[in-house]
């Protein structure tokens, strides 16, 4: 269904600093780009909340009838330890620590990466490059960018001249900030650095005898500034201008300031419609980080191993503690808050169960069309979704009086109750259909004794029954892959 013809979604852009009316560049078709993990370390809990912010948004977007294409890349090469462009590569610094590859450390990471995604019950991206897998048209990018004026090399590195650019363009437009203000309050180079303005940035660096990751270019054996990835990869995927950019606040600068420069001296466009920032989560009320001790892993939440939480939760409570709050707020991570969430989604559960029991009567003493209108009303202003939250507890509420035979309900109208809540509560939100989730359990658990039969008959030669197992199980949609660890599955 088209829902999106019926329904004015509005979305607050970060570029306007105001809630804008959602007009998609092609009928029907959005283009949606998401600055995704740099894979150096474990994905911490506030990229998840990021991420889950826009795996909302894109959900939202299919349930409308969007057909939309979500392009949220891999940093893995280019990623300096500053935004002064200087320091080693994160990546590169990882491996020499500990003394691997640095593919070792992206494949690692990665996998880490997917695998929280997956356990979050976050919908994969449409396409999801890498930063190494586009060098050629990173380089590409750079000459357009030298050829138009806008940048220069300099003992084998490239910058980009921010003070030439803003002489005809708006450098600061995103984030507001003036760049007259920065050169009056900048010390003047100590001629040390390769750069004519301290508010330059680099396209490409000279890579030294130490740096691990580099690859033949024009200019030098080195490696591409972390910001010019983005826009090579969401324009080479979603054109020169696309629907919605989105990323953490703390990518609007400079990451994001540094985008539009790069794609706008290109195309001669604003490359994005709709920049939208998720904010930051802290926790016990202060910012997460791993050298004072202050944070904590995605994992450990779900397995209870950790100091700061007194159990485990599970991912439906994750989810719904971060649909709480607007992505544009700030969330406090806590154990009180999570303990909170945990009544609010049981209660929220139990009565879609309960629904499920609910007969039918001559006549309804809710107005589920105009509670139906108010979620959507809700996820239209800005995706907000502590709203949408409280009116699915309106329902919640009337679904208990009919329990008890104090409130009655149409035929008609039941019907909407039902698939307007498991829209919004499982399609929507993203939370986890616990019924379900057991099914698929016992699902995991026939295979793996599949598994365990089909190792028993390979170790007694029994070839023929070995390959019955796995032809088998293929046309059920089940794909065993062996591999020097075991064997494992994929469920299509």
């Amino acid at each position: 269904m088209e829902l999106y013809k019926e329904n004015q979604l509005k979305i607050y852009n970060s570029l306007s600093k105001s809630k804008e009316l959602f007009k998609t560049v092609t009928e029907g078709r959005v283009g949606m780009y998401v600055c995704g993990p740099t894979v150096y370390s474990n994905v911490h809990l506030g990229n998840v909340r990021t991420f889950m912010s826009f795996d909302m948004v894109f959900r939202y977007l299919l349930h409308l009838g969007y057909k939309v294409r979500y392009v949220r890349n891999i940093t893995d090469a280019g990623h300096l330890e500053n935004d002064a462009d200087e320091g080693e590569d994160r990546i590169a610094k990882k491996a020499r620590l500990e003394e691997i590859e640095p593919m070792e450390v992206v494949q690692r990471y990665t996998v880490d990466f997917h695998n929280v995604t997956k356990k979050y019950n976050f919908l994969p991206p449409s396409i999801e490059p890498t930063a190494t897998g586009h060098i050629v048209e990173q380089i590409e990018m750079i000459q357009e960018i030298i050829s138009k004026g806008f940048a220069y090399e300099v003992n084998g590195s490239v910058y980009f001249d921010v003070i030439e650019y803003n002489k005809t363009n708006n450098y600061g437009i995103l984030s507001g900030r003036n760049i007259e203000d920065a050169i009056h309050n900048t010390r003047t180079l100590d001629g040390q650095s390769e750069k004519k303005n301290p508010q330059d940035f680099a396209l490409w660096k000279k890579a030294d005898e130490r740096h691990i990751m580099r690859w033949s270019s024009p200019w030098s054996d080195g490696f591409p500034g972390w910001h010019l990835e983005c826009s090579v990869m969401s324009s080479k995927y979603l054109g020169e201008q696309i629907d919605i950019h989105g990323g953490g606040m703390d990518l609007k600068f400079p990451h994001h300031e540094c985008e539009i420069a790069q794609s706008h001296c290109c195309s001669g466009k604003q490359p994005v419609n709709y920049w939208m920032h998720a904010n930051m989560l802290l926790l016990n009320g202060q910012k997460m980080a791993k050298s004072t001790g202050n944070h904590i892993l995605p994992d450990a939440i779900l397995t209870g191993n950790n100091k700061i939480l007194t159990k485990a939760f599970s991912v439906s409570v994750v989810r719904f503690f971060i649909m709480q709050a607007h992505y544009r707020s700030i969330l406090d991570f806590s154990n009180d808050a999570l303990l909170a969430s945990e009544k609010g989604c049981n209660k929220l559960m139990e009565s879609i169960k309960v629904l499920k029991s609910l007969t039918a009567g001559k006549t309804s003493d809710f107005d589920v069309k105009a509670w139906k209108q108010k979620c959507y009303d809700a996820m239209n202003d800005d995706f907000n979704t502590p709203i949408l939250i409280a009116n699915l507890f309106e329902a919640v509420k009337f679904i208990n009086l009919a329990k008890d035979n104090k409130a009655t309900i149409t035929a008609d109208d039941l019907t909407i109750l039902k698939e307007t809540l498991h829209a919004f509560v499982f399609d929507v939100l993203g939370l986890l259909d616990d019924e379900k989730k057991q099914d698929s359990n016992k699902i995991d658990g026939v295979v793996e004794l599949l598994i365990k039969l089909r190792k028993e008959a390979r170790e007694n030669k029994d070839w023929a029954l070995s390959d019955q197992i796995r032809d088998e199980l293929l046309v059920l949609g089940i794909q065993l892959k062996d591999g020097r660890e075991g064997t494992t599955f994929t469920i299509s």
